[in-house]
This record gives structure tokens, C-alpha cells and sequence, in this order.
């Protein structure tokens, strides 16, 4: 068994994959691109696209827009679900240090995460969670076939689980580590996930739990030999997590809107997409990601103004951002206002121009 598993972790296995998909490394001859030859453009397409899927871009455009035009009650438990599962895995990363596939006879194609370790991919973790969160929370709330709603999970979760593998970012068994995590984490909590509805009515001391204990596990991030973007982009998920769920709170506690219905009965026909719902839609979602960038740009700045004044470090100095005591604050405070903005002042904002 220790021999298999072992095998999983064999860079060969990733490097095979790779030519069979038509990615070589790159030789004095042929089509290069960036150190790499690419003799089969459907796959290179194909996965550096769901690649993207897997990416915290995605999720960061696809859960708001699930809040603002889809289901609120959705948006939610696929926010939390995606907040554990991803925390779990970044800590993890950092507590087993296992390297990522060796590079040659890997080809990498991705250049930001190089610095972080492999075991678990968090691509395959976040795919995995928000594709079966999404099918587990709508069987009950809509009709639809739900060979369908499987299908598109698993191809979902799957094309991301593959992309790892071709984008050399990973071997078999950091992806079979992480679905196979997710998958825990979905049935350990998955009877706790009623109460995750019902978060925004709790008492007035819940946001300071939610505040206070995302930035104790932030700020005692497992500590590495060297700098990676792991413990940045773990507190901008954790901090994005807390913001949302005080943004419900909000809601409901002001009574700002009104209150998602705890079960619906099913609904016979998903209503088919016209061009006014889209035009809508698409309207909503530009004027939330507006509002959003500029909250994001002027909570940035000014926490950092404060934290570079505080700590007496030179403006614009790269290099102090990475400190712990100003990467976390700044970080968890920017981000944490995005949450609030996207859950509380969007939808205000949607009903004032009457979006809604």
C-alpha cells in the first residue's frame, strides 16, 4: 500500500501525462511558448481553462454573482463550505511540506504558486467543495434531473483535478489527497450545515467570534523557511468568509433585507434564461463589482497608510507588506470589508437603482 501511494507521488507519472496531453518541454526546434512546446492546442486550452476554474479569480466573481442573481441561501453555504475547505488545506500544505512535482521532467506552467508545497492541491479541494455543495444544496430546493446536476459536478471537479496534473503543479496523489479531504470535510459538517442557515440570527456578540477567530488563526499561520503567498491567500479567504457572514448578520439584525426562506418548496421549472434576465443580470453583477473594487482599493490603502505609520516603514515598500504584523491586518481588514460590502451594500445599492 506505502508503495502505491508513493507511486502517486512520482513526478514521472505527471511528466507522461503531460506528453500524452502534447506538452513538452521546450527544444531547439517546434512552437515554444514560454519554455514549452504545445503540440496539442485543445488540450492546452482545454485545461489551462479549467486551471483558471480552480482559481481564487473564479470564485471571487462566481460566489458573488451567485448572491446577487441567483440565491442568496446558496451563496452562503457554498462561502463557508469553500472558507473551511480551503483554510484546511492551506494549513495543511504548510504542515507537510511536501515539495511539488520536480521540474524536469515536469513542465510547470504556473509561476505565482511555485513557492508553496503540493500536498494538498487546493485547486482539486475548492473545485470538489463548490461543485457538490452546490449539487447537495439545491436537490431539495429545485427540480432538475439530478443525473444532470452529478454529471456537471463530477466533469467539473474532474477537468480542475486534471488541469493540476497538466500545469505540472501537481502529482496524482496531492490530487487524490485533496478530493478525498473534501470529501471528508462535506460529510463531517454536512449535518451542521442547517445551522449555517441560521447564523445571522445569532446573538449580538456573533461578529466578534467571527472577527476574532479568523484573525487568531491567521496571524498563527504555521510559520515557513521562506516566504510564500500561502498565509496571504489564506487570509484573504478566511477574511472574505468572516465578512460575508457578518454581512448576513447585518441583514438580518437591521433587517436590511429580507430573510432567505429555510426550505422552499421545489420548484417545478427553473426559469429559462432571457435576454432581460441577462441584461439584468449582467447589469447587477458590473455595478456589485464596481462598488466592490473601490471598496477594495480604499480599504487597502488606507489600512496600509495606518499599519506603514504605525510600524514607521517606508511607503510602498514591497517587502513590509510580507511582515507578518501588516500582511494579516492589512490583508484581513481589506477583505473582510469586501465580504460585508458584497453581501449588505451591493444588494442596498441594487435596490436603489432599482435593480431588484
Amino acid at each position: 500500500m506505502a508503495e502505491l501511494l508513493w507511486s502517486l507521488q512520482d513526478s514521472q507519472i505527471v511528466a507522461r501525462f503531460q506528453r500524452r496531453c502534447g506538452l513538452f518541454p521546450a527544444l531547439d526546434e517546434g512552437p515554444q511558448e514560454n519554455g514549452y512546446i504545445v503540440k496539442n492546442y485543445f488540450y492546452y486550452y482545454l485545461f489551462r481553462f479549467s486551471a483558471a476554474l480552480g482559481q481564487e479569480v473564479f470564485y471571487i466573481t462566481f460566489l458573488p454573482f451567485t448572491h446577487w442573481n441567483i440565491d442568496p441561501y446558496l451563496s452562503r453555504r457554498l462561502v463557508m463550505i469553500w472558507v473551511l475547505v480551503m483554510y484546511v488545506g492551506q494549513v495543511t500544505k504548510d504542515i507537510l511540506k511536501w515539495p511539488r512535482p520536480s521540474s524536469p521532467p515536469v513542465v510547470k506552467l504556473e509561476k505565482r504558486v511555485i513557492a508553496e508545497f503540493g500536498m494538498p492541491s487546493t485547486h482539486a479541494m475548492a473545485a470538489t467543495a463548490i461543485s457538490f455543495t452546490l449539487l447537495i444544496s439545491t436537490m431539495d430546493r429545485y427540480q432538475y434531473p439530478f443525473a444532470l446536476g452529478l454529471t456537471m459536478a463530477v466533469v467539473f471537479s474532474g477537468l480542475v483535478c486534471l488541469s493540476r496534473l497538466y500545469t505540472g503543479m501537481h502529482t496524482v496523489l496531492d490530487v487524490l489527497g485533496g478530493v478525498l479531504i473534501t470529501v471528508f470535510l462535506i460529510v463531517l459538517t454536512y449535518p451542521a450545515w442547517t445551522l449555517i442557515d441560521c447564523l445571522d440570527s445569532a446573538s449580538p456578540l456573533f461578529p466578534v467570534c467571527v472577527l476574532v477567530v479568523p484573525f487568531f488563526l491567521c496571524y498563527n499561520y504555521p510559520v515557513s523557511d521562506y516566504y510564500s503567498p500561502t498565509r496571504a491567500d489564506t487570509t484573504t479567504i478566511l477574511a472574505a468568509g468572516a465578512g460575508v457572514a457578518i454581512g448576513f448578520w447585518i441583514n438580518h439584525f437591521f433587517q436590511l433585507v429580507s430573510k432567505p426562506a429555510e426550505s422552499l418548496p421545489v420548484i417545478q421549472n427553473i426559469p429559462p434564461l432571457t435576454t432581460d434576465m441577462l441584461v439584468l443580470g449582467l447589469t447587477k453583477f458590473i455595478v456589485g463589482i464596481v462598488l466592490i473594487l473601490l471598496v477594495r482599493q480604499l480599504v487597502q490603502n488606507l489600512s496600509l497608510q495606518v499599519l506603514y505609520s504605525w510600524f514607521k516603514v517606508v511607503t510602498r515598500n514591497k517587502e513590509a507588506r510580507r511582515r507578518l504584523e501588516i500582511e494579516v491586518p492589512y490583508k484581513f481588514v481589506t477583505y473582510t470589508s469586501v465580504g460585508i460590502c458584497a453581501t449588505t451594500f451591493v444588494p442596498m445599492l441594487h435596490r436603489f437603482l432599482g435593480l431588484l
